[in-house]
């Protein structure tokens, strides 16, 4: 029994920055089963990080997963990070939305977005910047 509904999961990892949105679908393992990504799906390269966009690939990603067998997925979405890029990009929540759409029960959704701790010096010495 416990075969069986471990054969039925997934992991989908969204990697959705400013500039594309990547979909990463493993088994339990880690084991790559598919990835697409928005260049994939259009041909204009400023479109890639759209939430419209978004919703096409994850729903690519979606048939696959039924196709192989997968009922239901943790997800993860990781963003940019850094200090510039502190939350995940425009297509993330789309990209959610369309895989419980599409009938994928979701179980678990995580933020990996990276976060910045310390970083290097600041500019401007040790009586900092003088105007």
């Amino acid at each position: 029994m416990t075969e069986n509904k471990l054969e039925t999961m997934g992991i989908i990892y969204i990697k959705a920055t400013f500039n594309n949105t990547i979909i990463h679908l493993t088994d339990l393992a880690g084991q790559t089963l598919s990835v697409v990504t928005g260049g994939e799906v259009t041909t204009q390269s400023r479109l890639k990080a759209n939430p419209t966009i978004a919703m096409f690939v994850a729903k690519k990603i979606a048939e696959k997963a039924k196709e192989i067998g997968i009922r239901s997925v943790f997800v993860r979405v990781r963003g940019a990070g850094g200090k510039l890029a502190p939350s995940p990009g425009p297509g993330a929540n789309a990209a959610i939305k369309s895989l419980s759409r599409e009938g994928l029960k979701i179980m678990n959704i995580t933020d990996m977005t990276p976060t910045p701790r310390g970083g290097p010096k600041p500019k401007g010495g040790k009586r900092g910047r003088r105007v």
